[in-house]
């Protein structure tokens, strides 16, 4: 079995979460939240907006550690024994620009209600509840404003 650390983020801008299409050789692969490997000498905050910008195009400030995800898969002939440690971000725009060489085809940003529907991991979609009650009390603790409380202009 191989080991494999990730780190990803809840990407969040007005209340909307970003979510990537990925479609690999014309074969349905889903809606993901973006993550990536760690890469040698980055910690885990480093890997988690450098994947997200890599990733999407977008770019924002971690609010907050979520927690950690775990899952194994076969590749080749091996089994992969992942952790994926995830952050909640603000992003700074609505902008998003799927990266083409991961085979992710399509980006955006949705309401709650549609990204839970929208994920295709149950591990996801738990990171992603956990994320969002995170991203409901910060909120709250951000100037008392119209916008803020609503995240609407």
């Amino acid at each position: 079995m191989v080991e494999a650390t990730s780190c990803g983020g809840v990407v969040i801008f007005r209340g909307k979460i970003l979510l990537l299409y990925k479609n690999y050789k014309n074969k349905y692969e889903g809606w993901v939240l973006p993550k990536g490997t760690v890469e040698k000498g980055e910690t885990f905050e480093e890997t988690a907006l450098r994947e997200v910008k890599e990733e999407s195009g977008a770019t924002g400030e971690i609010v907050k550690y979520i927690g950690k995800s775990h899952y194994t898969f076969s590749a080749s002939s091996k089994v992969v024994s992942k952790d994926v440690h995830w952050y909640l971000m603000m992003a700074d725009s609505y902008y998003s620009k799927p990266q083409r060489e991961e085979f992710f085809v399509d980006s955006g940003f949705y309401k709650y209600h549609e990204a839970i529907h929208l994920l295709k991991f149950a591990n996801e979609k738990q990171i992603l509840e956990q994320a969002y009650a995170e991203y409901n009390e910060y909120k709250k603790s951000l100037p008392h404003s119209p916008a803020a409380q609503t995240g609407m202009e």
